[in-house]
């Protein structure tokens, strides 16, 4: 099955204007060496110090702070020649019509300078940062510079999708599910037919797995989903997706700790690194329904199940509880306040100690039913 003309021509039309920006850069940094002016690149900085919590739209913002990166101070030059060797790579595969890894990325542009010892990436991390500078220099999101990155997320349930012409039946995925890709948007991943009422999305593959053996997606009629802890970006843009353009509630079940809480506040309102991707990957509408600290003594749980915390937890709690969306919001605070109460944190497989299908056939139901949860 091939796609969709209009699928082809918003893909045609996206690597066009992202090319054209390349060489928007690049002809300036020419203009400016020609002129005999040093050559300087624009930078957004990524930082909290330069992110705005939008309090109205519920999500987190990048500001307009920037750092000028120049060719000719010795502390820039490198992370300077850095983006022009890059920048060159994205040009490549756009004209080429293909994608690459962030690894793959690393090794296009590893290379000696000629005359010196000096490698031009020190390792992935290096490279990775210099491609997320490019992204908000370039106002371009990763997958519009045909980079993808590892594959960390899981789906199943009612809904068929086509995904780069191939038709997916999600309700036929057996024990592994679908793969979630890198990239996800409409060009690649067209939604086709659903049949979903919500979807519910959990934290790790282990409690995915229960979620699907029990056949919770059949029985509830939703989309099942993980992240394999922080949901990477594929899973999350899907889940905005499927939230903003089938208008699915998307409902969160995660650890009770201070990285469950962070994990629900990047779904809910966007990651600080990540602010400039929030208007197509946070989902405002996002609902907490567990596992809460109440549940130890609401769910009868034994005392097995407890993680003591640790300083480090306890620090992260008092941070989440400062952030500007939850510090205002009296159930959060109740909720952070009743973890640091307890002095213990619990996971979510902490209730198969009731049974081993609780979570699915008692737990969840009843949140949803009884509309039990934090937003």
């Amino acid at each position: 099955m091939a796609k969709s003309k209009s699928a082809r021509r918003s893909s045609a039309d996206r690597d066009a204007a992202t090319k054209a920006k390349i060489v928007t850069l690049a002809d300036s940094v020419s203009r400016t060496a020609l002129a005999g002016k040093e050559p300087l690149i624009s930078v957004p900085t990524r930082a909290r110090s330069n992110t705005i919590w939008n309090r109205k739209r519920g999500i987190l913002q990048m500001g307009e702070a920037a750092q000028e990166r120049t060719l000719f101070n010795l502390n820039q030059a490198k992370s300077f020649m850095q983006s022009m060797l890059h920048s060159a790579s994205i040009k490549d595969l756009i004209e080429a019509d293909k994608t690459l890894s962030l690894r793959g990325m690393f090794y296009k542009g590893l290379h000696t300078v000629a005359g010196t010892k000096e490698k031009t990436f020190a390792d992935q991390d290096e490279s990775d940062g210099i491609l997320e500078d490019l992204e908000v220099s370039l106002s371009a999101l990763r997958e519009e510079l045909h980079i993808f990155a590892k594959k960390a997320g899981t789906m199943v349930g009612n809904i068929t999708l086509v995904d780069s012409g191939d038709e997916i039946d999600c309700r036929r995925m057996g024990s592994g599910g679908y793969a979630i890709p890198s990239i996800v948007e409409p060009d690649v991943i067209e939604f086709k037919k659903c049949d979903a009422k919500f979807v519910l999305h959990v934290e790790k593959n282990t409690v995915w797995s229960r979620f699907n053996e029990d056949r919770f997606w059949e029985k509830h009629n939703c989309i099942l989903t993980e992240g394999g802890g922080q949901p990477p970006r594929g899973v999350r843009r899907l889940l905005r997706r499927l939230h903003e353009e089938l208008k699915l509630p998307v409902y969160c079940l995660l650890d009770c700790d201070p990285w469950g809480h962070y994990i629900y506040s990047v779904l809910k309102q966007g990651s600080i690194s990540l602010a400039f991707e929030s208007e197509r990957l946070a989902i405002p509408d996002a609902k907490f329904i567990g596992i809460r600290a109440k549940d130890y003594r609401e769910c009868g749980l034994s005392d097995d199940v407890q993680i003591a915390l640790n300083d480090t937890d306890i620090k992260r709690a008092k941070e989440i509880m400062a952030y500007p969306w939850f510090e205002g919001h009296k159930g959060w605070q109740r909720e952070i306040e009743g973890l640091l109460r307890n002095g213990f944190k619990m996971e979510v497989e902490s209730l198969i100690t009731k049974d081993i299908s609780y979570v699915t056939e008692t737990y969840v139901p009843q949140r949803l039913k009884a509309k039990d949860w934090l937003d």
